[in-house]
């Protein structure tokens, strides 16, 4: 076990960190589209996709 693990130390720290990215960006793209902020980042009123991103029946 530990010479499997010594010898792809590289390979699962680079995985890890690639893998904490992955949730940070997940974490915080649930944390803006709770806020009710747009995911995108640009402003709802120019974009042609807004009725896709915000229903009609929120208010």
């Amino acid at each position: 076990m530990i010479n499997f693990l010594s010898q792809n130390l590289a390979t699962i720290i680079i995985s890890a960190i690639l893998l904490c990215i992955v949730v940070a960006v997940i974490v915080y793209l649930i944390k803006q589209k709770k806020s009710g902020k747009s995911a995108c980042g640009c402003n709802c009123s120019g974009c042609s996709a807004a009725c896709k991103c915000h229903s009609q029946d929120k208010k």
